[in-house]
């Protein structure tokens, strides 16, 4: 049985009389204007500018918190040649914003450098050490960016050596602010108790508001690096930042910086079709992965430079670490998939935490990421190396578990713990392992931690394949960027058929199909969902599908594709699975197993698990089957003894084996001919030992052995013969009785109708007639 993932959600239909006025008044398909309303864009001036951003888009830069106080620190630092330290952060956020404020203070002619620490050695945001370090080598003002505003022991060491530090971020904001310079951050309010008109700027977007305010005009040349960064910090792609990345995209596309020209290039991107999506899954990954591996300083470096070699070089060395990191990943969760299965925390437990060896730190969020998807539960991932003592990890959580409250309660034995509701990174002694397990299971306790419930995935509208066009596919396109709080719309596909099932990649992770409807087909596509393809049958309806509509463009040729998001198979009330074999894989899953013969129940009694029952059918009642699968494992003598069990069951489904060994249809029921011939034959022989000369009997009369056994046991029962010893003898005071009184033709009567009701009959023809005595 195939199961979602998320717990489906289709989004309220739109108020007609609304989309209709605002597909007149903003002169937009009704398409187009119906996923607008959804989303809350209702008037003529909202979409406009949702759909059409513009330069007056971009708010004042000086309506943020310390926005004046900060450029004129950096202009006297500029005017007067003092030497300024951009200090950044490792990953792509943070290589962009380090990017966007040393380009802009090198235009201005500044005195400028950068800092980017390392994430192993350092950790993130200012650092006590390196601030020092910067200050003793000449650095009077530190501008930081995409960090600092929790940074307040290491700003009150800058201060003490006289250096001031201009804090520019977009994180949350701690209890209590450093004693910096100048605070630039979007959230934090203004003295007359104002805060800037959009709070969701991501680093590099704070960064290139400040480039805005020095160069007194939005800096065109820094949208693509801007755009980068957005993107990649998954922050809402509503009012200020949809226009930096609509304008962005179109940057990049048009760029001729040489280091982002070699990066794409690298990334195998088409730049004709550039979007979002390509900074989102080629670039971004690419430049993370060079914090995550080793050092991100070169990122900088790589985005900046105008050496076409230095930016090949850099480049390829990008996508060589990407690959590293993608390898380690993979690695590393088949490693950590391994201890799981292996431990049975996942029967036992509602948390994970996974303690592997040596495994490289940079990547340990993205493995518990993994196993998160997999497990759907809380996962903590950590490494022990060599020599140490300690554990060092990354975690991630669902939705209604906070990872970060959970842990708090033991911060005190932590060496280093950090982070938020969904993700947390910290270092602990390894001893403290258990002590972190048994705190995550009391807190998922406290928490009232829910396995079953699933995170939920909104869906935009039911759509046939046959709506499906390139002309849809372009009006879709005319809401993006898309991203957070703008998500691509995820549609539910209705079709005919489903076709062409295969998998994909090198080890088949991935999954492959076409859907049908009339003569309109659309490939769908489900990385990641390899495994499921033995469980899909081409032609099968019964398998719901959600997904983007999307474009697929191989060997210059662009078709239409869908990327599915999630899949689940619908549980018809009737399954015809009608077999000659059975084995035990078909007795895995929970649930009543019903067996017409007490020969059959004993020899498979043993594949059945603890979850499930075994029983006969006269003993089967509603009770036994509420809300459970019904399986009707071997095929009836007699048609009413199954009628009796369907009226007297309510499962959820009932799943049709029918299980028959040898059908009775393929022998038949003896003509009278048939007898006539071995009565004559019985009252002309005498003594006829049934054991050995069988098979005499069976070519003399032309008539099969099986067919002869059943007929002496006719006669048997009618007092025509009698057997002792396996030998017949001709009953000479035998009366003459109809053949059909006797038992076992009643039964094979009974048989034969039951096989052609049953057996002989086709899918729809039985299925209908289990309905109709289920009642449903």
């Amino acid at each position: 049985m195939i199961n979602s993932k998320f717990k489906w959600q289709l989004n309220q239909p739109a108020n007609p009389d609304v989309v209709d006025q605002l597909a007149k008044d903003a002169n937009i398909d009704p398409f187009v204007a119906k996923i607008l309303a959804q989303r809350g864009v209702t008037s003529a001036q909202s979409a406009e500018e949702f759909m059409n951003p513009s330069v007056s888009s971009f708010h004042d830069p000086f309506l943020m918190h310390d926005m004046q106080k900060g450029i004129d620190r950096i202009q006297q630092a500029v005017e007067k040649g003092e030497h300024i330290t951009v200090y950044g952060d490792y990953d792509a956020d943070g290589i962009t914003s380090t990017t966007i404020m040393y380009e802009t203070l090198s235009d201005l002619g500044a005195d400028v450098d950068y800092y980017i620490p390392n994430r192993f050695s350092e950790g993130y945001g200012p650092n006590v050490k390196a601030f020092q370090s910067i200050i003793q080598k000449g650095t009077s003002l530190i501008v930081t960016v995409d960090n600092g505003v929790a940074g307040n022991d290491a700003i009150d060491a800058a201060n003490e050596l006289h250096c001031d530090v201009v804090v520019t971020d977009h994180h949350s904001l701690p209890e209590k602010l450093p004693n910096a310079y100048a605070i630039i951050h979007p959230r934090v309010k203004n003295e007359d108790g104002d805060a800037y008109p959009f709070g969701d700027l991501c680093g590099a977007g704070v960064a290139f508001k400040i480039a805005q305010a020095l160069m007194d005009e939005v800096p065109s040349d820094l949208i693509d690096i801007a755009s980068i960064g957005t993107v990649a910090d998954i922050v809402s792609l509503r009012d200020e930042n949809r226009a930096i990345v609509k304008f962005g995209v179109q940057a990049i596309q048009n760029s001729q910086r040489p280091g982002l020209l070699a990066l794409i290039k690298e990334a195998g991107i088409n730049l004709s079709q550039f979007n979002e999506e390509d900074i989102g899954f080629g670039i971004a990954p690419r430049l993370n992965s060079l914090g995550r591996i080793k050092d991100a300083t070169v990122g900088v470096e790589l985005l900046s430079t105008f050496d076409e070699d230095r930016a090949s070089e850099l480049a390829k060395f990008a996508n060589q670490q990407n690959d590293l990191r993608k390898s380690l990943v993979d690695q590393f969760f088949t490693e950590a998939v391994q201890s799981v299965e292996a431990s049975g925390d996942i029967n036992q437990r509602h948390t994970l935490v996974v303690v592997g060896d040596n495994w490289h730190q940079g990547v340990l969020g993205i493995v518990a990421s993994r196993l998160v998807d997999k497990y759907q539960r809380p996962t903590i991932v950590m490494t022990a190396a060599d020599g140490s003592d300690e554990v060092k990890g990354s975690g991630r959580s669902v939705d209604n578990f906070d990872l970060f409250k959970a842990i708090d309660p033991i911060r005190d034995q932590t060496i280093g713990f950090g982070g938020h509701h969904s993700a947390v990174g910290l270092t602990i002694q390894k001893d403290k392992v258990n002590v972190l397990k048994d705190q995550l299971e009391k807190a998922a306790d406290q928490q009232h931690l829910d396995l079953s419930v699933k995170p939920v995935l909104d869906i935009s509208a039911v759509l046939p394949v046959t709506k499906v066009t390139p002309e849809l596919c372009d009006k879709i396109k005319s809401l993006a960027p898309f991203g957070q709080d703008n998500p691509k719309p995820i549609f539910k596909l209705q079709y005919d058929q489903l076709t062409n099932v295969k998998t994909m990649g090198k080890t088949h992770d991935h999954l492959k199909f076409s859907i049908v409807q009339g003569s309109n087909q659309l490939t769908a596509i489900a990385f990641g969902r390899g495994s499921i393809a033995h469980e899909i049958q081409n032609g099968q309806g019964n398998l719901q599908i959600v997904g983007e509509i999307g474009e697929n463009t191989w060997n210059n040729r662009t078709t239409l594709q869908l990327m599915i998001d999630d899949l689940k198979e619908t549980l018809q009330p009737v399954i015809d699975e009608r077999t000659r074999q059975l084995h035990q894989q078909m007795f895995a899953d929970a649930g009543i197993y019903v067996f017409f013969h007490d020969k059959v129940l004993k020899q498979l009694q043993g594949y059945v698990n603890d979850q499930s029952e075994a029983v006969m059918y006269n003993t089967v009642t509603k009770k036994l089957t509420e809300n459970r699968r019904l399986y009707i494992v071997d095929c009836p003598d007699v048609i009413d003894d199954l009628e009796h069990v369907l009226s007297n069951v309510s499962p959820e489904t009932t799943i049709l084996y029918l299980y028959k060994k040898q059908l009775i249809s393929k022998i038949g029921m003896p003509d009278r001919n048939s007898y006539a011939k071995l009565f004559r034959f019985v009252k002309e022989h005498s003594n006829i030992n049934i054991a050995t000369q069988l098979k005499q009997i069976s070519e003399h009369l032309h008539i099969s052995a099986r067919t002869i056994i059943f007929m002496v046991q006719v006669f048997l029962e009618l007092d025509f013969i009698t057997i002792q010893d396996r030998v017949i003898k001709l009953n000479p005071n035998y009366t003459a009785r109809d053949l059909k009184t006797a038992p076992s033709y009643h039964l094979r009567t009974q048989q034969l109708a039951a096989e052609k009701k049953l057996l002989v009959s086709n899918t729809h023809e039985l299925v209908n007639f289990v309905k109709d005595c289920l009642g449903v």
